[in-house]
């Protein structure tokens, strides 16, 4: 959806609910472009492979199922339905998948129509394979076959179709009649799809050592699963918070807030820098919303020591949110906590000078409180 008719339609789109699967206003699906794209079983079922290696001296890995592999080879396959698409990586984990596509040159259809092409070839060996017939009646093109529809009836997406009832489709996930429901219908992957847009340099290595690194990862979130788990409504002093990390660096009682100046020189920052080293050394919990650049100095200087950190974020969380690469180690050592005060957006904006004073108010508040254990 181009940006005027997003804002043409906003008066009537009613709130805007966060979401991971909702495309970016105002960018082109069909032009040339690197993706990185995350689809998800439905209800989260385990159908595609098995994690292996949960052992220290072993090698995390996924064994992939006979549907695993079938998925891996229709994705490899992508290229063959649409030239103008390039398979570049794949990491098929046990519910879910991390794929690579580098849309080399303008294509005819939207990006949402070559992963849905996919789905529907997926979704033919899940019938196949779990021996579950179509239904009688009411059966879609999409369902029956990828290619069913002439391109004179394929219509353009609704691209606001996730919006509306992603909620609902998202926190389905747990309920076993749902499932049933799914199943029936012979459908593989849950609802829509998230997308990553290359843009940045070295962006592309970073998604790369990100998949390769994914049972890795997935392992040590088992090993230690309730410092990657989304806890929401966590309360101090006064304000509530979702969280991911360990909680407990909230009850230190020696905390220390981290607010810097933007106009620090570089030798001044290297001064703030030892300085706060020095502190957590000592034992105390450094507090941060990591906002000017010394205060990014010493987040980073003190994630590289191995000592504890409590990060204020302003970038929300959902359900499924995990630690960027950058903080996973921290995490699982269970010296790190990202703090978010505020909802999950599928866009980052600027910060304004009011949101960056109010996250230096709520750091200094959590400096002076402990939590009030107000866990949803």
């Amino acid at each position: 959806m181009d940006r005027a008719t997003f804002v043409s339609h906003q008066p009537f789109a009613g709130e805007k609910k966060p979401s991971m699967l909702r495309r970016r206003v105002g960018h082109d699906y069909q032009s040339r472009c690197i993706y990185l794209l995350t689809l998800t079983v439905e209800g989260r079922q385990p159908l595609l492979g098995t994690l292996h290696g949960l052992e220290e001296t072993d090698t995390p890995y996924v064994e992939l199922t006979p549907l695993g592999r079938c998925i891996r080879e229709e994705w490899v396959a992508v290229s063959q339905h649409h030239p103008e698409v390039s398979s570049m990586a794949l990491q098929v984990m046990p519910d879910h998948l991390h794929g690579i596509l580098f849309v080399r040159e303008p294509m005819s259809q939207h990006l949402s129509m070559i992963i849905k092409g996919f789905k529907a070839r997926c979704n033919q060996h899940y019938r196949r394979l779990f021996h579950i017939p179509l239904p009688s009646e009411g059966t879609v093109s999409a369902i029956m076959s990828p290619y069913a529809a002439t391109p004179s009836q394929q219509r353009k997406p609704d691209l606001r179709g996730p919006q509306r009832n992603n909620d609902d489709r998202e926190t389905r996930d747990n309920n076993q009649g749902s499932r049933g429901e799914n199943r029936s219908k012979g459908l593989l992957w849950s609802h829509g799809y998230n997308d990553h847009i290359l843009e940045g340099r070295g962006e592309l290595d970073r998604w790369f050592a990100y998949l390769q690194d994914n049972p890795r990862r997935l392992a040590i979130r088992r090993a230690h699963p309730d410092f990657f788990r989304v806890r929401f409504g966590v309360r101090v002093g006064g304000q509530e918070f979702a969280a991911i990390g360990n909680r407990f660096l909230l009850d230190y009682p020696d905390k220390r807030q981290v607010q810097l100046t933007r106009s620090l020189s570089e030798t001044q920052i290297k001064a703030e820098v030892q300085k706060h080293l020095l502190l957590a050394q000592r034992g105390s919990v450094l507090v941060s919303p990591a906002i000017s650049r010394g205060e990014q100095a010493v987040m980073r200087a003190v994630l590289d020591a191995r000592l504890p950190l409590i990060f204020l974020t302003p970038w929300g969380f959902n359900e499924f949110s995990k630690p960027g690469h950058q903080y996973f180690e921290a995490c699982a050592d269970g010296r790190f906590l990202i703090l978010a005060p505020w909802p999950h957006e599928n866009q980052r904006i600027a910060l304004s000078r009011e949101m960056c004073l109010t996250l230096n108010n709520m750091t200094n508040n959590i400096c002076n409180q402990t939590s009030e254990y107000g866990f949803n």
